[in-house]
């Protein structure tokens, strides 16, 4: 059953993760689409390599060289021309005639019968076609080798001009989320600067009578802030700008107020709390009037309230553009997983990434799970070895959805997906790391 976030759903159905994750890159893609229509010139910026990681590359990057810009050798060892080769003999003895260092090419000829000593990089001399790696010769004396004829074949050990990367071909595409890879690759080319999509504007808020922030003391059933620090966290690894909105009461005018200001400076606006079926629960009234949002309850676990979808542009914001929303649950854990599954792969995909979903892995699970079919479950788990060197995982303890200790001390996820039952020790599971993402 497919459903529209244009039009809010009952909270008495339950949403599929597939099905809310599809209807949210469909909007996505449709405020995409409109920001490229007002075609503003900010949207893409010029950074230095060391301001570049985590940015999103706005344009193919052109190798302006060959990659490497000459044959050269793939390691230490000796050069020579592989008519050297056509021999019956099983033995090759070759005179050594002099060495070439990376950097310093040499200049002399290598005639039939002779090598020369190449260190990894250097050129290769045109007379020459095959290396010889150093730990498969034995010297006769200081200006002969002997080596094996099987040991090597014609051409092997050389790396030849453009193998790498062409003059003017691509070398990064764009939509890339640039890693330290890549900026060691740019800098590989002499390219000192990258066009790069601007951060989007992110703003976050916690609602709830019951918050306190850091500092303040403790009353009777109040709880400590730790939405905006997670947020806050999770939205600096994908290094982006953050507005932080604070935490806000639960009466509709602060709420409409807070959300108005955020849809006036934010691209995104991300909420914690008010989002299910309390009576102090404004926010699907607020929304009503601000925007075209769903409200979903999903069928997954940990965060199964959620809410999603658009709010209009407000006077004063230029350029005029909608603001994303996504209104998370307020338990803790339930906050993370929700942003893991529906938020980061939507921000992603908004500042133009091509690559928006983290991979999977899997490993033996050391213990049986418990889990109920018709739901998609997320559980806390830290991924090690067992005695044969094979992945295993175990679950941290108590998986509760207010219990963030168990956050804490995972390294991942395991996901049990929607129509899976319980899991016996020793099955194979799928494994989200938390490495890069949380």
């Amino acid at each position: 059953m497919k459903h529209s976030p244009n039009s809010p759903i009952l909270l008495s159905s339950s949403l599929h993760v597939d099905e809310a994750r599809k209807a949210i890159a469909q909007m996505v893609n449709e405020l995409v689409a409109e920001s490229k229509a007002l075609n503003n010139p900010a949207d893409i910026e010029t950074v230095s390599l060391d301001q570049a990681i985590n940015r999103i590359l706005a344009a193919d990057v052109l190798s302006p060289i060959d990659v490497p810009s000459a044959d050269n050798s793939a390691m230490d060892g000796f050069a020579f021309h592989s008519q050297c080769l056509d021999t019956s003999s099983p033995e090759i003895e070759l005179s050594v005639v002099g060495t070439a260092f990376a950097g310093k090419p040499y200049e002399g000829k290598v005639v039939a019968g002779q090598c020369l000593k190449i260190m990894t990089g250097a050129l290769m001399p045109p007379d020459c076609d095959t290396v010889i790696p150093q730990e498969f010769t034995e010297s006769v004396d200081n200006l002969q080798i002997r080596f094996k004829q099987n040991q090597v074949r014609p051409g092997e050990n050389r790396r030849l001009r453009g193998e790498d990367l062409q003059k003017d071909k691509p070398a990064i595409l764009a939509g890339r989320l640039l890693r330290p890879s890549d900026l060691g690759l740019a800098a590989s080319l002499g390219i000192a600067s990258l066009n790069v999509n601007r951060k989007l504007k992110v703003a976050i808020l916690s609602s709830g009578d019951e918050l306190r922030a850091l500092g303040q003391p403790l009353d009777s059933g109040s709880i400590y802030d730790s939405n905006r620090y997670s947020l806050t966290g999770l939205l600096n690894r994908l290094n982006l700008d953050i507005i932080d909105c604070g935490i806000v009461r639960d009466d509709p005018t602060s709420l409409k107020e807070a959300f108005c200001q955020a849809a006036k400076e934010a691209d995104v606006l991300i909420s914690s709390g008010g989002v299910s079926v309390g009576e102090a629960d404004f926010t699907k009234q607020i929304m009503q009037e601000l925007g075209d949002v769903g409200f979903w309850k999903i069928a997954m676990r940990p965060g199964r309230p959620m809410a999603f979808g658009m709010l209009k542009p407000v006077p004063g914001k230029s350029p005029a553009r909608k603001t994303l929303f996504f209104g998370l649950p307020g338990n803790p854990v339930a906050v993370m997983v929700t942003f893991y599954q529906f938020v980061r792969g939507a921000l992603l995909q908004l500042n133009g990434a091509k690559q928006t979903e983290p991979a999977l892995t899997q490993a033996i699970s050391e213990l049986p799970i418990r889990k109920k079919p018709g739901r998609t479950e997320f559980q806390r788990a830290i991924l090690g070895r067992g005695p044969d060197g094979k992945p295993t995982v175990k679950l941290t303890g108590s998986q509760g959805a207010g219990i963030l200790r168990s956050m804490s001390e995972a390294n991942c996820f395991v996901i049990l997906h929607q129509d899976q039952g319980n899991i016996a020790a020793g099955e194979w599971v799928d494994v989200a790391l938390f490495d890069g993402l949380l």
